[in-house]
């Protein structure tokens, strides 16, 4: 990596995390390949090998967010510099707030082993260590970073997955987007209080409570909230039934919650892609959410909200009801997979 190149890259970690309006998807997926490449020019032969794949990789779909070995190469294994680059690369994709949440999900793997495991004799001390590690998050390279053709990129361990898709030098997709925490609440240390994901609860929960009860009656499928999401980590998803309450069936107070559910979740993404995305949302319409579960804080809850294109799903039931995942699925285009099948259409003839 030349001087040259190291100065672009420093220059993109300092900006990256500005929230620039007149952005445009061009410059995301420019400015992308460049901190991926810039990246990949610190790696040696052998942790290139880890983090490169065909785009077209079985493994490029095969996601999740337990606690696994994964494929890819995990930030215990990078030098300083290559975990500085790997958090731009982030960056790329994340505006301020949601890199802050990426962060602090990662050290929550900090919290679960002075919760789990520093009382434990050997060897399941060790073996609790090597499950809860802040630095076992695997950064993986899809295809070849450039501004022609399509590649993709995804940061990924526990309680965290980000999938993003690059065609011609344009982000187009950016999903499947998993954010988890748990604890959902830290009650004990110096981190005594925080809730990562607590605006996605309260949103969920104040749309739920100002349901009147013919409304209720329609979003409400179930009394018992179901113990995970239910696409859990699958590779496509299909609309959920039932759907739920109707925007059109809302106040305009409520729809203004139920727009501000989305964009919370949208809104972890550079401004320019969350924008791009609630263009998409809107123009398409359909939009319905659900709810199942006790509606008060500490009772195992569920929601969801989905649209002709998308779904939002939200579970918060185990460690009783204070261990959170979350996601975002697109049904045509998780991994670019709608982008992809135009872009071979279009080889083929």
């Amino acid at each position: 990596m030349n001087f040259r190149s190291i100065l672009r890259a420093g220059a993109a970690l300092l900006t990256l995390q500005m929230a620039v309006s007149d952005l445009r998807a061009h410059d995301t997926g420019a400015q992308m390949s460049e901190v991926a490449l810039a990246f990949l020019g610190t790696l040696n032969d052998e942790q290139k090998a880890k983090v490169m794949f065909e785009f077209d990789a079985e493994e490029r779909e095969n996601w999740h967010f337990i606690p696994r070995e994964r494929l890819g190469l995990p930030l215990k294994q990078m030098t300083p510099q290559q975990r500085l680059l790997a958090h731009a690369l982030m960056s790329t994709g994340l505006n301020h707030s949601g890199m802050r949440k990426a962060v602090t999900i990662m050290s929550l793997e900090e919290v679960l082993w002075q919760m789990e495991g520093q009382d434990q004799p050997e060897p399941k001390r060790s073996t609790v260590r090597e499950k809860r590690d802040p630095e076992m998050y695997f950064v993986s390279i899809f295809g070849q970073p450039t501004n022609q053709g399509i590649w993709g990129w995804r940061v990924e361990g526990h309680h965290l997955s980000m999938n993003f898709t690059v065609h011609d030098g344009r982000l187009v997709r950016a999903t499947p987007s998993f954010f988890g925490s748990n604890p959902g609440e830290v009650r004990e240390g110096p981190l005594s209080g925080l809730r990562v994901l607590g605006v996605e609860e309260e949103c969920g929960r104040s749309l739920v409570k100002s349901l009147t009860p013919e409304q209720l009656a329609k979003a409400k499928f179930s009394d018992e909230a179901p113990k995970e999401m239910l696409t859990a980590a699958d590779r496509q998803v299909n609309p959920l039934e039932p759907a739920g309450l109707s925007e059109a069936e809302m106040t305009v107070g409520q729809q203004a919650m139920l727009h501000r559910i989305i964009r919370e979740y949208l809104e972890r993404l550079r401004p320019e892609i969350a924008d791009e995305a609630w263009v998409e949302i809107e123009e398409t319409g359909g939009v319905h959410f659900a709810w199942a579960g006790g509606l008060e804080r500490g009772q195992p809850h569920y929601y969801r909200v989905q649209g002709a294109t998308f779904l939002l799903e939200y579970d918060n039931v185990q460690n009783e009801a204070n261990h959170v995942h979350c996601v975002w699925r697109d049904f045509d285009g998780d991994f670019g997979r709608d982008v992809l099948a135009e872009h071979y259409q279009k080889d083929k003839h």
